[in-house]
């Protein structure tokens, strides 16, 4: 299989060999390089696959420093190959600029496709898939986490999310509080050896999740868009008391209610007075 200079970005299912496609491993085999996230783990697909085409480390940490290096090596004609730890490389994850930098310098830059966590996780969670939004990771934050939801509340799409494990259980809550009672799927360990699937609304996911712990190993959570007729209905009040109490942890009952006047279309006179009565409530509560 003819394998040409340039950037090849390489799926690689480091968790599930088996799904190894041939056009990877012919671009691992005959690559001048591979640049990957750890060498120790792309070192197990070296030794399935007889591979003995020299390794580089590139991730997060030291990608200012080597993007200089590849570029000047993908220019002298060479093949570079691109891995993350497992799946598809670039998908939340900062390796985009190398590609950009490769394509403002003429070069050629090659997918060889495979697994993908988003796509797999959008095949099987039994949600519509014509349109779907990949939002990546949400804030850690909670105020933060909210306020992002928030924005995504009114998209006519599924959402694709990660979320770590351990922060799993109060996302949900969160996703429950402002987006209501959609379906959902929270999906383990997709493209390796442990799959799990798991349905159901968000907040039973979260009472479920709060009751069992927190799961091991990568989470994708497919939440289905909003019902028609609700899409641009306002949050209800519960919704609305919770993004109230966070934004008054921040800032005064003036801004707070500003803040969530702009995700939510409310009046901004409404929520002020809902606010004030809310920061009563709250020993340390910065009333304006």
């Amino acid at each position: 299989m003819p394998v040409p200079p340039g950037l090849h970005v390489v799926a690689t299912p480091i968790g599930n060999l088996g799904d190894m496609t041939l056009r990877a491993i012919a671009v691992l085999q005959k690559a001048d390089v591979i640049a990957c996230e750890d060498t120790r783990v792309t070192a197990k697909l070296r030794v399935a696959f007889g591979i003995a085409t020299p390794m580089i480390a590139y991730h997060e940490h030291n990608a200012a420093r080597m993007r200089p290096i590849l570029i000047e090596r993908l220019k002298r004609g060479e093949t570079v190959a691109l891995v993350s730890d497992a799946g598809t490389p670039l998908i939340s994850d900062p390796g985009y600029r190398l590609v950009q930098e490769a394509r403002e310098a003429g070069l050629p830059v090659i997918a060889a496709p495979g697994p993908s966590a988003v796509l797999a996780a959008l095949a099987v969670a039994g949600l519509p898939t014509d349109r779907f939004l990949f939002v990546g990771f949400l804030p850690v934050r909670a105020a933060a986490r909210r306020e992002a939801l928030a924005e995504l509340r009114t998209i006519a799409a599924t959402l694709v999310l990660f979320e770590a494990p351990h922060r799993l259980s109060e996302s949900l809550a969160d996703m429950a509080a402002v987006l209501g009672a959609r379906d959902a799927a929270i999906c383990r360990e997709l493209t390796k050896r442990h799959e799990e699937v798991r349905r159901g609304s968000l907040p039973d996911l979260a009472a479920a999740y709060a009751r069992d712990g927190a799961p091991r190993g990568e989470i994708v959570v497919i939440i289905g868009p909003p019902a028609a007729q609700a899409a641009h209905e306002p949050p209800d009040d519960a919704a609305v008391d919770a993004m109230l109490r966070e934004a008054l942890v921040r800032l005064g009952t003036r801004d707070a209610a500003a803040e969530v006047a702009a995700h939510t279309g409310l009046k901004r006179r409404v929520l002020y007075a809902r606010a004030l009565a809310l920061s009563r409530e709250i020993p340390d509560g910065r009333p304006g």
